[in-house]
């Protein structure tokens, strides 16, 4: 097996170890190689393919960290096709939430969402995405 150095925070390196300890993982490489192969396998659902789709894409955020909300800004002009709408709230005394709704295919959200997870400082992203046409939620063409 190859082995590939990654850099990254102390905190997120110290919660993988714990995370692989109190779940049964042999060490950080098994949760590392299983989180990235969920990470891949995320859009690569056939049903979604070829279908108009919705996303929902929910970030949060330091409120002090305004390189977050700039870049959340410049996202949503860079993919105004996509962007149905966007909102911004604050949540609790500290924190942000921008939220995305999303109308384009499998492709244009997936890099979308990638764009987004990749902005430094955002603390969480989640994201759901469904078919909107005919066919219903996840059923196949005829």
């Amino acid at each position: 097996m190859t082995v590939v150095s990654v850099s990254m925070p102390e905190e997120l390196l110290n919660r993988i170890d714990e995370f692989a300890e109190s779940h049964g993982y042999t060490g950080r490489s098994e949760v590392i190689r299983e989180a990235s192969r969920n990470l891949l396998g995320e859009f690569e659902d056939k049903r979604l393919e070829d279908r108009p789709l919705l996303g929902i894409v929910t970030v949060m955020f330091d409120y002090e960290t305004t390189s977050v909300e700039e870049r959340m800004i410049r996202l949503r002009h860079e993919h105004e096709n996509l962007v149905a709408s966007n909102f911004h709230s604050h949540v609790g005394p500290h924190y942000c939430m921008e939220l995305f709704v999303l109308e384009g295919s499998l492709e244009e959200i997936s890099t979308f969402v990638g764009k987004v997870r990749a902005t430094k400082d955002t603390l969480s992203v989640d994201y759901s995405v469904m078919p909107v046409d005919e066919f219903g939620p996840l059923s196949s063409p005829e």
